[in-house]
């Protein structure tokens, strides 16, 4: 309908006059700001709302030049909406008044004197520079009518099957705003700049980018300085404008076209077989609780867009002042609004919905059993193809990792298999059952008739904790800088300093490290599940042991590329196990049975089929066994892992006649490209040395081949 109403001739005619301003009722399906050949169609809605007008702007002006009250008779039900002609859209920046009912222990708190942003904006100026306040006060949020005219031509979306997903999550100015990312100088820290890091991306192997958030958010609010650093809401976790990117992250203004770089970043991507996935927050918003500011929601309709407790405050599910009521109809609507348009005006191909808990959560903070909303997304049409991600858990305790509502569509942030996986690969006892059940594929927690087999998404890092390279270097957080006296972040990283707390020069203690990443990124790349790992991971970023570094605009948060040189071998390593997991499909999920009759998953605890555990059990295997991915013969791989301190003895399972057991990898070797490993790891017949706190990866191959190889 956009579209339609875009090529309306010059025939629409104005009815009245506002204020010196030709105008007539709007188009009251069609939510926000359009541009039409003539005009502009404005429509916005409140359920409480007794009044409304609309305010035009010139850029940078603090008064408006144009205040046009709706009349009675441009208000359809709770919808007010007026095309006004004769306006250029390159000219005005627009907010709304509204007034109302005030009774504070309702929630409502209409104030005519509030500037309200458009929920509905595609776009939200002054925020285009980071780092710099806009110098208005009253108004500090004002919405700017876009001119789409952004061609995808042909472009397909890739539409990946999910267990196939190799997710890269970064945050678009970190990953290439230090200037040893390479790239150009005005690309640094923007879409542009991660595009040109595409052939970095696409050589790494990796399919899919997760972006943390992109919707418009404010860098600046509670800016602060902290030993004279100046800290920022560097995440992005404090989201202002859910339909408008964040403009700071554009190498040019893009005044009236917001949207481009990020369009062409996307269809960059696309065209080279990489799926975008968009972190997005539906859990609260930057107006925060009562101390917060009323810039949009609060003043709309407050008692409807928040979950407010009978006395009118703000339940704080998210930890951040405030929690959206998104399962109230109205909500409800607006965030399908919302994900329709970034799947069709931008193409995204899925979403990572930030402490989703909270999407399931009633009118009164209680749990529902089937929340509408999540019910509403797996099904709309619109969102049928896009993957849906919930982090399963909230700030409020309510935890749903393995019981998240799913109709067969939600997938799941898998704590429990970072929790489980971390505590294992550094050796703690008791585990190795509960690494196992992670590793084939969690299905104590996601029953594939329940809930299919495309559930977990399987992780070690993400940009909340410690980065790979900080897990086995520090044992406790370090974020004094954060200014709150290292109380901020969490308390329980299962990690390990490998005796050392930080940098140190002890070649045995670099080694172990070297080792246990090599580890931990071997056995994310062979779990059932779609994997996902922290840009940077592959060579080294270090946070300096800060696992919260939401407010760190600086070397702490941005990737060090100096770094790919010096950890030249972790990078080869990790691109090494991305294309070794897409080689062998029996890795990432069940396939046809191979000839030979092994089942699907087997056990193998330092001998042949066995399943038994116990509280010192440190030395599992596990095989994958099916048909290759041509379906021409069986696949076999077997991994095996040793987080004891001691060497450990594996007895290989036979395999049928015809092949034998290659060494793919062992990280108890330094990983160059063409190395042997069957020449290096101590091995006699079938019985292998599994050396301390390493893992080898077998995978079956014929007699002739192996003799080719050495064997």
């Amino acid at each position: 309908m956009k579209n339609l109403i875009s090529n309306i001739k010059d025939s629409l005619q104005p009815i009245d006059e506002i204020n010196g301003f030709k105008v007539r009722p709007g188009f009251y399906l069609i939510n926000g700001a359009t541009a039409i050949r003539n005009g502009v169609n404005f429509t916005i809605h409140s359920f409480s709302a007794t009044y409304c007008e609309l305010l035009l702007f010139r850029k940078d002006e603090s008064d408006p030049y144009a205040v046009l009250p709706f009349p009675e008779s441009y208000r359809i039900g709770n919808t007010f909406s007026m095309i006004v002609f004769d306006i250029n859209i390159e000219e005005l920046e627009y907010v709304y008044r509204m007034d109302g009912p005030y009774d504070k222990k309702k929630g409502l708190i209409f104030n005519k004197q509030h500037y309200l942003l458009d929920p509905y904006a595609r776009a939200v100026t002054g925020q285009a520079e980071w780092g710099v306040k806009r110098k208005q006060k009253k108004n500090m949020y004002r919405a700017r009518v876009v001119d789409d005219t952004f061609d995808w031509g042909d472009c397909p979306q890739p539409h990946l099957r999910f267990r196939d997903l190799i997710i890269y999550e970064l945050h678009v100015r970190g990953f290439t705003y230090d200037r040893s990312s390479g790239v150009k100088e005005k690309r640094r820290g923007t879409f542009a700049g991660v595009k040109e890091k595409i052939p970095y991306i696409k050589k790494l192997g990796v399919n899919a980018v997760e972006l943390m958030p992109i919707f418009e958010f404010d860098e600046m609010e509670d800016v602060r300085v902290v030993d004279d650093v100046t800290l920022y809401n560097y995440w992005g976790y404090n989201t202002v404008g859910f339909f408008a990117p964040n403009t700071g992250y554009t190498s040019e203004r893009e005044h009236n076209h917001e949207g481009r770089e990020l369009k062409t970043l996307i269809k960059e991507l696309h065209e080279n077989g990489i799926e975008v996935i968009l972190d997005v927050v539906f859990n609260h918003t930057a107006e925060g609780d009562e101390r917060g500011p009323v810039f949009s929601f609060k003043g709309i309709d407050n008692n409807i867009y928040y979950l407010l407790t009978p006395d009118g405050h703000y339940y704080n599910f998210s930890g951040c002042g405030n929690s959206l009521n998104c399962n109230h109809p109205i909500v409800h609507q607006f965030i399908l609004d919302c994900l329709r348009h970034w799947v069709i005006d931008y193409r995204i191909d899925g979403f990572r919905f930030d402490l989703a808990a909270i999407m399931g959560r009633n009118e009164d903070g209680s749990p529902m059993k089937n929340p509408p909303i999540l019910e509403a997304l797996a099904f709309d049409p619109i969102l049928g193809k896009v993957k849906l991600i919930a982090e399963a858990w909230d700030a409020g305790g309510l935890y749903q990792v393995g019981s998240f509502p799913a109709w067969k569509r939600w997938a799941e942030w898998n704590g429990k298999y970072r929790d489980d996986l971390r505590c294992f690969l550094k050796g703690d006892g008791g585990m190795a059952k509960n690494a196992v059940t992670r590793i084939t594929g969690s299905r104590d927690l996601y029953n594939p008739d329940h809930r299919g087999n495309n559930a977990s998404v399987n992780f070690i890092t993400c940009h909340d904790g410690f980065t790979l390279y900080d897990l086995y270097a520090y044992n406790e957080k370090h974020n004094e800088k954060n200014g709150w006296n290292n109380t901020d972040g969490d308390n329980c990283n299962n990690s390990w300093n490998c005796g050392i707390e930080g940098e140190t020069d002890d070649p045995t203690v670099l080694a172990l490290r070297k080792r246990l990443r090599k580890n931990a990124f071997a056995t994310l790349m062979c779990s059932r599940g779609a994997a996902m790992f922290l840009a940077g991971d592959e060579f080294c970023n270090t946070q300096f042991g800060n696992n919260n570094a939401y407010c760190q605009d600086n070397i702490t948060s941005w990737l060090d590329w100096t770094r790919l040189e010096q950890y030249k071998d972790m990078f080869d390593f990790c691109r090494f196990m991305i294309s070794f997991r897409m080689a062998h499909n029996v890795i990432r999920r069940k396939t046809k049975q191979a000839t030979c009759g092994y089942p699907d998953i087997s056990v193998h605890n330092g001998s042949p089929w066995n399943e038994n555990f116990s509280n010192d059990t440190r030395l599992i295997g596990i095989m994958y066994s099916g048909r290759t991915t041509d379906d021409t013969e069986d696949d076999m791989i077997l991994i095996l892992i040793n987080t004891f301190w001691e060497n450990l003895h594996m007895t290989l399972p036979n395999l049928p006649g015809g092949f034998t057991w290659n060494i793919a990898m062992d990280t108890w070797f330094d990983h160059e490209e063409g190395t042997d490993y069957n020449k290096l790891t101590e091995r006699h017949d079938n019985n292998l040395v599994v050396k301390p706190r390493s893992v080898i990866i077998l995978n079956s191959v014929r007699n002739d081949a192996a003799q080719h190889m050495g064997q």
